[in-house]
């Protein structure tokens, strides 16, 4: 019998040495698992999750469900103001479904405006957000698509990279994928306002995936994501939903059931959210907070409200007052405020309020409620029936708005719906427009393409030069002002731009020619686009108004003035007084009018609303907004002697 007990006793042993589920060999089997996996992966995307690791690099994701628009973009912009105050180096993704290369050839009606990029990117204009938010300059590669994921596959396939096998989505895409993530989440990216080192790698990276979850552009996309954190690890990575929480009946009941299978479909998916971010018209009720964390299995505490507020910028300080910041230090193992303290500490020490980005942040959301005037400004232009179309113009505005303490309030005007002349004919849409229009403080002409409206526009800016009402003109609204300026000034009836009339006489009538060195077959990608030198002439307003006599902004065309035209021009009283030389010769970027002339004429070939910040407005923009403060203030002046 005891010769049976030690046998068993034993093969007891053997069996638990063996045995994976054992304390020691469940200890090794976890440190051998990184490495185990490293093996696993192709040696690009194995080298690039080492070294997400070693660096301890942090991935958030944003995703939406229920409907599209329902404001993820604006969500990862203020999670990454979360991390920028708590002293985090931030960057940021967008990935597009679409097959689209980049945004650059899709029409503004359908899709908004297209951002761009210091280096030339055409993206989305949630990279505006993004950029805007977070004070720092992206790159091309920081908005991807289905289309660019493709291409770049299908380019290694070409070459023989993946040595004869079958490509496919997985693994292939899907690897491709991933290694682009942590490309884009290890590359430096330079900063407007923080004096970081622009050379240090981000510590965090927001990527948001477009679409809403189910669809079946984004399904390669969500596969990706899945493995990338099975492959980086649940601390290094971690889900934010966004998704609608309506409030129907009278009185208003909120309505749990879209976000419940919204995040039910993400599960199944194989994704799991950490945190509900819910949209709405009001504030979450803990009874609806309770009953999301019931069938969706994420903690009440990280169910966030994100319902309507009177300005964007009083999101991230309503994601600090439910304590968002501190989560999600927790969630990924990234410590406090103070890096080195003890991350298992429940109780919020961050200092997150003590930052002077979130300070800065308290007195722009402030400024927004609080101003000391209002003004009007009309925006002419052919896409206002979308309301992205300009979004970034918008922005630009309010940032001088707010700089300027004005509430803004934007009139926009269909182009094509101002005759020639203000108040001509018997139609009524016409006189509408022009008396709203003359009912305006100021007025922006923006950037656009093809001929529709192109002569309300030049009968807009006749009036804004003839009535001295503060005008801003951008790339297609310059072209615009050189263009009336031809006409009324130096007398040329039919100067017009070459990209509209192919029978202009040379030097003469072709206000605007096309750039030598422009492609007229392949249309995207083909511009001049991205960031150049633009050297201000001193003493001019432009130069007053940057500071400085090299200036950077981001251009997006392929006309440009016709410099044989420009003498005449400037002796009419239009002087160009920003000029760039390269290549192909010299360009002219900014034009102006004395102020013996004219309050505020200014015009610009570049975009200067793409490098507006809210800490900082653009100093065109804001040019125009204090001009337009000037003229009201002096109105009311006039108004009172009169009395």
């Amino acid at each position: 019998m005891l010769c049976y007990l030690v046998i068993i006793l034993s093969l007891l042993c053997i069996l638990r040495s063996a045995c994976p589920f054992t304390t020691s060999a469940a200890a090794a089997a976890s440190q051998t698992r990184p490495s185990t996996k490293l093996n696993n992966l192709p040696p690009k995307l194995a080298e690039l999750v080492a070294s997400t690791l070693n660096a301890d690099r942090k991935i958030v994701v944003v995703t939406g469900g229920v409907l599209s628009g329902i404001g993820k973009g604006v969500t990862a912009s203020s999670i990454g103001v979360l991390f920028r105050a708590m002293g985090f180096r931030v960057t940021a993704l967008k990935i597009d479904p679409y097959l689209n290369v980049d945004a650059g050839t899709m029409s503004p009606f359908e899709h908004g405006e297209v951002f761009v990029l210091d280096d030339g990117g055409e993206t989305d204009l949630d990279l505006g957000n993004y950029e805007r938010f977070l004070s720092v300059s992206l790159t091309k590669d920081s908005n991807l698509s289905t289309g660019k994921i493709y291409q770049s596959v299908i380019e290694r396939e070409r070459v023989g990279e993946y040595l004869g096998k079958t490509v496919q989505v997985v693994p292939h895409v899907s690897d491709a994928i991933q290694e682009w993530v942590l490309n884009v989440a290890k590359t430096p990216v330079q900063t407007f306002k923080e004096n970081n080192n622009r050379d240090a790698a981000p510590e965090v990276c927001i990527v948001e995936l477009g679409g809403t979850l189910g669809d079946i552009e984004s399904m390669p996309f969500v596969e990706a994501l899945r493995q990338l954190q099975e492959n980086l690890g649940y601390k290094n990575m971690c889900f934010v939903h966004v998704s609608l929480v309506p409030a129907l009946g009278d009185p208003a009941e909120q309505k749990t059931k879209p976000t419940q299978h919204s995040v039910k479909q993400m599960m199944q998916m194989g994704l799991r959210p950490d945190f509900l971010c819910c949209r709405g018209t009001s504030a979450l009720e803990e009874g609806t907070k309770s009953k999301l964390s019931l069938f969706t299995s994420v903690p009440n505490g990280a169910i966030v409200s994100l319902h309507d507020v009177s300005n964007i910028y009083r999101v991230p300080l309503m994601m600090i007052e439910q304590n968002l910041h501190s989560m999600l230090l927790q969630r990924l193992r990234m410590g406090r405020f103070k890096k080195g303290v003890d991350y298992t500490i429940v109780d919020d020490a961050s200092g997150i309020e003590d930052s002077e980005v979130i300070k800065d942040w308290k007195i722009l959301a402030d400024s927004v409620d609080k101003p000391e005037s209002e003004c009007v400004i009309a925006v002419v232009g052919k896409y206002i029936d979308q309301g992205d179309a300009y979004l970034s113009v918008v922005k630009a505005l309010t940032h001088a708005a707010m700089a300027t303490k004005q509430k803004l309030r934007i009139e926009w005007i269909e182009a094509s719906s101002l005759a020639p002349d203000v108040g001509a004919g018997e139609n009524d849409m016409s006189k509408s427009a022009w008396e709203r229009l003359t009912k305006c403080d100021g007025v922006v002409v923006p950037g656009g393409f093809g001929s529709r409206g192109m002569e309300g526009k030049i009968a807009t800016i006749k009036y804004a030069r003839e009535n001295k009402l503060p005008y801003l003109g951008i790339c297609l609204g310059m072209q615009a002002a050189v263009i009336e300026h031809c006409r009324n000034v130096l007398g040329i009836e039919k100067a017009y731009s070459s990209e509209f009339s192919d029978d202009l006489v040379k030097d003469e009538e072709d206000a605007v020619i096309f750039m030598p060195e422009g492609d007229r077959e392949r249309m995207g990608g083909t511009m001049r686009l991205g960031a150049r030198e633009t050297i201000l002439k001193e003493n001019s307003i432009a130069r007053q108004l940057y500071g400085e006599e090299k200036v950077m902004e981001r251009h997006r065309h392929r006309y440009e003035v016709n410099p044989a035209l420009v003498p005449r021009l400037e002796e009419a009283g239009l002087d160009f007084v920003g000029r760039n030389t390269d290549a192909s010769g010299e360009r002219m970027e900014v034009c102006e009018m004395s102020k013996d002339k004219h309050p505020y004429f200014m015009a610009a070939q570049f975009h200067p609303e793409f490098t507006s910040r809210p800490e900082k407005a653009n100093p065109l923009f804001l040019g125009l907004l204090q001009a337009s403060k000037e003229r009201i203030q002096s109105m009311n002046v006039n108004d009172l002697a009169a009395v």
